[in-house]
């Protein structure tokens, strides 16, 4: 068990580190400054081999030129504000649009950045303390705002991924875990296979791809995951272009407490994957947009549903309506907090 830190390459005249966890039980996790980036975790097939299971590059300029968020922290308001438009304390704020005609995860955000670190041996196992402070006006958004994220490997075979932020003055935080998991091992497929199980009775469709406020049950539609079935069991009727889901849902009980959100499970290794969060909604996103032209760690091509997005956040485009702007909106007198906790098991 241990904590090990080496050099990753350098940005804009900064040098990046890797930080490489190990925990008691020989599970790795590596973690890249730039980002705040998960390149790597191993973890055990039911016969006890390890594979990596989070999609990654093996080197900084593969991260710099096209990475689409890989094992990132994202900030400083993730997932879509539609036309990248909203209004915040008598002001209206247009931000950089990076996604068709909407803003994504912070635009030129905190996945492009290089965070400080501090590694730290705890009661329940290995971390790295990462912290950025980002400059009122940075990506067009008000405010000075001082972030950071944990991760922990703990001795019980969780990935705790604990956030938070705070601000001088009042502006939008929805920071986001996005690592891309497959859990027969990164390049070794497609998805399709994994058995997934949302603990969400409803999700919140969008026009087309950006929430407008309503909320609708999952039941008898191709969104309800609530007693599990393999991801491509109703692939083909979720539509869109290309054809896949990239969808909030709503997170069954209350907001601020921490509850289960999904269950993933890959028949194959056996390996299983428990996810628990304190946000009020999970984006499931199968990577559908991944086409083969990205290579990755050893040189695999990751196709077409070749990694899984489960990212629990407050619900996109929140600022704009009503009754969700409150999940987004952070004060001066507040903290913003975010907890995940991924538990590893095999059966």
């Amino acid at each position: 068990m241990g904590i090990t830190k080496t050099p990753f390459g350098e940005i804009d005249d900064r040098a990046v580190d890797l930080y490489t966890l190990t925990n008691a039980n020989g599970l790795v996790l590596e973690v890249i400054t730039y980002g705040a980036i998960v390149r790597r975790l191993e973890v055990p097939d039911r016969h006890g081999k390890l594979a990596d299971v989070v999609l990654g590059f093996d080197d900084l300029a593969s991260y710099t030129a096209s990475s689409p968020y890989f094992g990132a922290i994202c900030g400083r308001c993730s997932n879509r504000i539609r036309a990248g438009r909203f209004e915040l304390d008598g002001r209206s704020y247009q931000l950089p649009v990076n996604d068709g005609p909407d803003h994504l995860h912070g635009g030129r955000g905190w996945d492009k950045v290089v965070w400080t670190a501090e590694a730290m041996e705890t009661a329940a196992g290995p971390a790295v303390r990462l912290s950025y402070v980002s400059r009122d006006g940075e990506g067009g958004y008000p405010g000075t705002v001082t972030a950071s994220c944990v991760y922990t490997l703990t001795k019980k075979d969780e990935l705790s991924v604990e956030m938070q932020a705070a601000t001088d003055h009042v502006t939008l935080v929805n920071m986001v875990h996005h690592s891309y998991w497959n859990l027969g091992g990164a390049g070794s497929g497609p998805i399709t296979d994994h058995e997934l199980t949302l603990h969400a009775r409803a999700y919140t469709p969008g026009d087309p791809v950006v929430p407008t406020g309503r909320i609708e049950g999952v039941r008898n539609t191709p969104f309800d995951f609530s007693a599990g079935k393999p991801i491509g069991r109703d692939l083909a009727a979720v539509g869109g272009d290309p054809v896949g889901y990239d969808h909030n849902f709503v997170v069954d009980g209350a907001a601020g407490e921490l509850r289960p959100i999904a269950r993933l499970a890959h028949p194959g290794s056996g390996r299983v994957l428990t996810i628990e969060a304190d946000q009020p909604g999970v984006q499931f996103y199968c990577g559908k947009f991944l086409d083969g032209s990205l290579r990755g760690k050893g040189g695999k091509a990751y196709a077409q549903y070749g990694g899984l997005c489960l990212e629990s956040q407050a619900f996109p485009n929140s600022v704009n309506i009503p009754a969700w702007r409150n999940q987004v909106i952070l004060t001066a007198d507040r903290t913003y907090k975010h907890l995940m906790i991924h538990r590893f098991t095999a059966a």
